[in-house]
C-alpha cells in the first residue's frame, strides 16, 4: 500500500464516520434509540472521555485528553509514513491506517463538536447552532452502535453474578472506534506477520 491509498482509506472512513455522527446528532435526542434488530440498536449517547467512558479528572481533563489525541495522531501518522517508506508488512500498514483514521475521527468530535452543535438533552441538536454547548477542545464524541447480543437475567446457579441482569455486548461505539478496534485486532491476531523478527546472520 502506498501513501495515496492509505490516505484514500482514511478519507473514506472519516467520511462515513462523520456523516453517521452528524446524522445522529441532528436527528436524535440524547438517549433516543431505534431498534434495527433485537440484537442491534441505534442508540445515541455522547462520550466525554476515553474508551469505556473513562475520564481524566480535573477542570482541564477534557482539554488534556484532546491535546493528547492530537499528539497521538501526529505520532501515528509518522509511524504510518515510516512503515510505508520502509515497506513494512501489509498487515502492519493496514492496521496503522485504520488506527489513524479512527483516532482522527474521534478527535474531530472533541475539537469541533462543542462549537458547532448545541446540546442534545431533551431536543434534537442543530448544526452550526448559535448557542453551542462547549468550546474548542471540549466537544463530546458521538456514539450510536449498540449490539446487545444477550440481555437477560443470569441463572441463580452462576457464582457471584447469578440472578443479576447481564448485557453482552454492552458498550456503545461508532465507526471511528470500529476502525481502531479492527486495527488493534489485526496487530494482535497477526502479530508475527506485522512484526517479523529479523533473521540472524
Amino acid at each position: 500500500m502506498n501513501i495515496k491509498k492509505a490516505g484514500l482509506i482514511i478519507f473514506i472512513i472519516l467520511l462515513i464516520d462523520q456523516i453517521s455522527k452528524i446524522y445522529i446528532k441532528t436527528n436524535f435526542q440524547l438517549g433516543e434509540a431505534v431498534e434495527v434488530f433485537s440484537w442491534f440498536k441505534i442508540l445515541f449517547i455522547e462520550n466525554e472521555g476515553m474508551a469505556w467512558g473513562a475520564k481524566i479528572p480535573g477542570a482541564y481533563g477534557k482539554e488534556i485528553l484532546t491535546s493528547f489525541r492530537l499528539v497521538a495522531i501526529v505520532a501515528i501518522a509518522y509511524w504510518l509514513n515510516t512503515s510505508i517508506k520502509e515497506k513494512a508488512p501489509q498487515v502492519l500498514i493496514w492496521s496503522v491506517t485504520l488506527i489513524l483514521a479512527g483516532a482522527i475521527g474521534n478527535t474531530i468530535d472533541s475539537l469541533f463538536y462543542g462549537i458547532i452543535f448545541d446540546d442534545s438533552l431533551g431536543h434534537v441538536a442543530s448544526l452550526f447552532a448559535e448557542d453551542n454547548y462547549g468550546s474548542i477542545l471540549k466537544g463530546k464524541v458521538v456514539d450510536m452502535l449498540y449490539f446487545p447480543l444477550y440481555d437477560g437475567i443470569l441463572p441463580d446457579w452462576i457464582p457471584f453474578w447469578g440472578g443479576d441482569r447481564f448485557v453482552f455486548f454492552e458498550p456503545v461505539f461508532n465507526i471511528a472506534d470500529t476502525a481502531i478496534s479492527v486495527g488493534f485486532g489485526l496487530l494482535i491476531v497477526f502479530n508475527k506477520k506485522a512484526f517479523p523478527k529479523e533473521e540472524k546472520k
